[in-house]
């Protein structure tokens, strides 16, 4: 069981996960198979969904699963090539992540916690915080995970002269991201507020990286302890040029693939017969612990979340 010492703004019953069907294998090559419920997906929400025009603007595949069988999925839309016509999204079509990414991450933190590699609540092992009276020293691994580190990181995407997101990932910031993030300097104490941040993702996947090894022994951490267990065949990851994973946006997988990574969650981080992430570490990404001041949205730790017994 993964103890946690923090403070929560919204303290209520998680709802329970549910098991693994006995009579429904997990999924191995291919999905088990079974009939949509009726009424829990009507056309008309079909339809918007994979309405250009519509508040989703472009959907590009959805996959349901209930009770362990998969039993509506749906493909649509041409993925943009600069460079020719855009490519019809199929089945086997690779699809981006970004943010999705974040909470694979929350998975591989689990796992170094469980081997006590990492611990949530020491002073987390970022080299540019360690000077002698440094503040962001006081960051710990769990404000992190918690959006709550206090570091002057701008998330807007529409003005690259002060995005600090769009210089880390497609400009200045782009070889070595997890040191420019956390080069940020302070703009409020560690834990005392929440900013939804990438730049945040990444300095965790830098600490990550010096402890398995970055580049290659990164990649087949991932593909070793997470990818393969699941089945993940088209998982593939994105790397910066110091061999830091991008895991606040860059993981490329089928629908179905990402929909195996939410089942692991769906079932408390057990996969068939085998328990892949620390008893209770699903809850600990799960349970609201702050507000998004701009929309009201809940977050957990590297999960967006819900209020009340639905988290």
């Amino acid at each position: 069981m993964i103890a946690v010492t923090v403070t929560h703004p919204i303290d209520a019953p998680l709802h329970p996960l549910p098991l693994q069907a006995a009579e429904v294998p997990w999924p191995a090559d291919d999905w088990p198979v079974g009939e949509l419920p009726g009424g829990v997906l009507p056309d008309a929400l079909i339809a918007e969904a994979f309405d250009p025009e519509g508040p989703l603007h472009q959907t590009y595949a959805m996959v349901v699963v209930n009770r362990g069988r998969l039993v509506f999925e749906r493909y649509g839309g041409l993925l943009p090539q600069w460079d020719k016509p855009g490519r019809p999204v199929l089945r086997e079509t690779p699809l981006l992540s970004w943010s999705m990414a974040k909470s694979l991450l929350h998975a591989v933190v689990g796992m170094l916690v469980a081997e006590g590699r990492l611990v949530l609540d020491d002073p987390a092992a970022v080299p540019e915080w360690q000077a002698p009276g440094d503040p962001r020293g006081a960051i710990t691994l769990q404000h992190l995970l918690d959006m709550r580190d206090g570091l002057d990181f701008s998330e807007a995407y529409e003005d690259p002269e002060v995005s600090d997101v769009l210089q880390m990932l497609f400009g200045r910031g782009q070889p070595d991201m997890a040191a420019f993030a956390a080069d940020r300097p302070l703009a409020a104490p560690p834990g005392t507020r929440f900013n939804y941040s990438s730049g945040t993702s990444n300095v965790i996947s830098g600490i990550v990286a010096r402890e398995v090894g970055p580049g290659e022994a990164y990649r087949q951490f991932l593909a070793g302890r997470l990818f393969g267990p699941l089945g993940m065949t088209s998982a593939t990851t994105t790397f910066d040029d110091a061999g830091t994973w991008v895991a606040a946006s860059y993981v490329y997988a089928t629908a179905r693939d990402f929909a195996r990574f939410g089942l692991l969650y769906l079932r408390d981080g057990v996969w068939g017969d085998r328990r892949l992430l620390p008893e209770g570490w699903v809850d600990h990404g799960r349970r609201p612990r702050s507000v998004d001041p701009d929309d009201g949205d809940y977050y957990g730790s590297h999960w967006w979340t819900r209020e009340g017994p639905f988290g």
